[in-house]
């Protein structure tokens, strides 16, 4: 009998042939060594008895294979692992086909067995569980594991230790309590490992369709344990997701069926709760993992952190896992359940927001959106779309206009209910800061996001450190890209491929028809991207200063990270040592031109940036130690579109033909410009002067000054006034 993987193998019979195999093995053997001998004798070719010996081997090869085979059926057959199929013939066993396979499929079996008894009460079986916990990696051992365990005993499991530990503790018994919260530690992991691969299809132990629902099922199935007279089964299941290490992601397969299923569940079993109980103090309790019900704190809690008033709740463990894989956190966040208005992420941001605040675990919440929110694909667009738009209604109402015409708070409640949110949406849209532009300067849409919905949305964003610094580099990174895509001085139709442009790029650029880009052209676009970059520049800025100013909390002073930008020379791309580097006729800066796709996409123009601050932190200086003195924000971005302007300009050969003969900044003979790392602050500001001089980068700076201090677009999207003398430029 055979099946996919397996073979049917009767008793005695099998018995029989795997001796008859040794015989044979051994026979053919001495048969061979003695034609050998013949054959040799009488001085004939001994090929015959060679081959005899390779065919004697190959069988020995077998009879031991057979013979491992049958100890392992007598070792199933005594610990009854797995039951026969009585036949006239004898009992026919499934024995896997290859031997690894085998152990995996007897392991899992036994190591099923002891689970199963461990979640039917006996905590002392844990010790001889925990010796199979490196074998969760084997598809065999899951499989069997789970087949002997089933979803009814996974869900148990971590039910049984939560009673059997505050069973403990009710009886004072510290000792016996420490060893069983370590043991149980050890026992959840091991479940969220195999349960990690039992329920991802691309993983070959995956358990199919039918154990997920069955898991779902236990899940939402009242259980029994101990003195514990009744718990959901997400509760226990919660305790798995909580002690997963994050190595192997749960699938998306699973959070389609079981995820979304337990968010469902909660809704339906605290929906009237939460509607309707706040007045007497039930309205934001959520239902809390088995754990944090019976007062466990940490015992069963990987997390050393974790303190006797841990209130983590079945949907807090969830999130846990959803946040380590983008695509887990799709399937939970782009969902709206069957009867549902609103989609599982609306509802985590509005209906259950109460529910965070009364256990405190923002933490699993902010990785899923994260997770959810910040890549560059469809669905995470989508979400980070929907979840700008959710808050910014949100926090819409908590703002107002103050009688000097500035920002005020009008709702500090709102503001401190959303406040944890800012960070994971702030990141949302730096991962998006291209709509940004086209929400500003193209009166487009982001999702149903308009250009007000984003403005209110960064009145919440920007106020976090974190958040307005992301939002700062992304922008600082979108402008980079932007004037990259000025072409240089000098293309043409014979070195399009060489700088990455096409035939139409030429004829958009050549302005004057000559068939080459000349500086002219080049200035033109380079005023062109300046002045579309300041708009929304200015509008980040403008908003977070107005809500500081809302809060209470704006000094004049400019945040630390931008500083840091600034000081790092996030706006500087490394100068190489060749004339100036715009020289079209050796490629000089050739190589640091990006591909169409990064222009496009900014997938890659980090990475330079990011070199020259590790040098200059390497070597101990800054570009010029002024700028850790800038005044404010606004004066810190004019520093780094500074820095910008002039390097661009540098890199696209608008000044190939000017002398730097006697430069403090340029060495050698011909002289050439050193590269900015090595540059001392007064030989960088020297370069600037050099640059504003010969290139008309003053005029570009300017242009970009009176765009950026605009708060006019800021003043109409939040319905403030704000006076020239505030800053604005009206």
């Amino acid at each position: 009998m055979t099946a996919q993987g397996f073979t049917g193998v009767k008793q005695p019979d099998f018995d029989t042939m795997t001796a008859g195999h040794a015989r044979a093995a051994e026979q053919l053997d001495r048969l061979a060594q003695a034609l050998y001998g013949e054959l040799q004798g009488a001085g004939l070719d001994t090929a015959p008895a060679l081959r005899l010996r390779d065919l004697a081997r190959r069988v020995g090869t077998q009879a031991e294979d057979l013979r491992r085979r049958q100890v392992m059926i007598h070792e199933m057959e005594r610990q009854q692992v797995a039951f026969g199929t009585c036949t006239p013939g004898g009992t026919v066993f499934g024995m896997p086909d290859a031997l690894d396979a085998a152990q995996g499929f007897l392991d899992g079996a036994m190591a099923g067995r002891v689970a199963s008894s461990v979640a039917s009460g006996d905590a002392a079986a844990l010790a001889e569980l925990e010796k199979y916990a490196a074998r969760t990696g084997n598809a065999d051992f899951v499989k069997a594991f789970l087949n002997q365990l089933g979803a009814k005993g996974v869900t148990e499991l971590p039910g049984s230790l939560a009673a059997a530990l505050r069973a403990g503790r009710l009886n004072g018994e510290t000792e016996a309590v420490a060893g069983l919260s370590a043991q149980g530690k050890k026992a959840l992991r091991m479940l969220s490992d195999i349960l990690s691969r039992a329920t991802d299809p691309k993983s070959a132990a995956y358990m199919g369709e039918g154990f997920l629902k069955a898991l779902a099922e236990q899940g939402r199935a009242e259980h029994t344990s101990g003195d514990v007279q009744s718990y959901a089964g997400y509760q226990a299941q919660a305790l798995i997701w909580a002690a997963h290490d994050g190595k192997k992601p749960f699938s998306r397969k699973f959070m389609e069926i079981v995820g979304r299923d337990a968010v469902v569940y909660e809704q339906e079993k605290y929906k009237d709760r939460w509607s309707f109980g706040a007045g007497v103090g039930l309205g934001k309790v959520p239902l809390y993992d088995l754990a944090a019900a019976l007062g466990l704190g940490g015992l069963l809690k990987p997390d050393p952190r974790v303190v006797a008033k841990d209130k983590a709740s079945v949907v807090d463990d969830l999130l846990r896992v959803a946040g380590t894989d983008k695509d887990a956190a799709h399937a939970l966040l782009d969902h709206t359940p069957p009867g549902w208005k609103q989609s599982v992420l609306e509802h985590l941001l509005t209906t259950r927001l109460d529910a965070f605040h009364f256990s405190g675990e923002f933490g699993a919440f902010e990785r899923v959106l994260l997770a959810g929110t910040t890549g560059q694909d469809p669905t995470s667009r989508k979400l980070a779309a929907e979840m700008t738009k959710i808050l910014a209604d949100e926090v819409r109402g908590a703002f107002g206009k103050a009688g000097d015409g500035n920002l005020e708070v009008t709702d500090k409640d709102v503001l401190d209910q959303l406040a944890p949110l800012r960070y994971p949406l702030a990141r949302a849209i730096a991962a998006n800061i291209d709509q940004l532009s086209r929400l500003l300067l193209h009166h487009d849409t982001f999702g149903k996001v308009a250009a007000q919905d984003m403005s209110y949305a960064l009145a919440l964003a920007t106020t976090d450190e974190a958040g307005f610094e992301a939002l700062i580099r992304a922008q600082t990174e979108h402008m980079r890209a932007a004037l990259d895509s000025v072409p240089p001085v000098g293309l043409d139709r014979f070195n399009l491929k060489r700088f990455g442009f096409t035939e139409a790029d030429l004829k958009m650029f050549d302005f004057d028809e000559d068939g080459r880009v000349g500086k002219a052209d080049v200035h033109q676009f380079l005023v062109d991207r300046t002045v579309a970059e300041a708009r929304p520049f200015g509008h980040l800025v403008e908003i977070r200063r107005q809500a500081l100013i809302a809060e209470g909390q704006y000094d004049q002073k400019t945040d630390e990270s931008l500083r840091a930008m600034v000081r790092d020379a996030i706006g500087l791309f490394p100068v190489p040592g060749a004339k100036q580097v715009g020289a079209l006729a050796d490629g000089a800066f050739g190589k640091l031109l990006t591909s169409q796709f990064d222009k496009a996409t900014g997938a890659a123009y980090d990475e330079i940036s990011k070199e020259v601050a590790h040098v200059m932190a390497a070597e101990g200086r800054s570009l010029d130690a002024t700028y850790q003195t800038v005044a404010d924000n606004r004066l810190a971005v004019e520093r780094l579109t500074e820095q910008m302007i002039a390097t661009t300009m540098l890199k696209k050969g608008m000044f190939d033909d000017v002398d730097l003969d006697k430069q403090s900044f340029a060495r050698g003979n011909p002289p050439m410009i050193k590269p900015f790392g090595e540059m001392t602050p007064a030989e960088y500001s020297r370069f600037l002067e050099w640059v504003h001089s010969n290139g008309g980068s003053s005029g570009l700076l300017d242009r970009f000054q009176r765009t950026f201090r605009d708060t006019t677009e800021v003043d109409d999207y939040l319905n403030l006034q704000i006076s020239s003398s505030s800053g604005g430029v009206k």
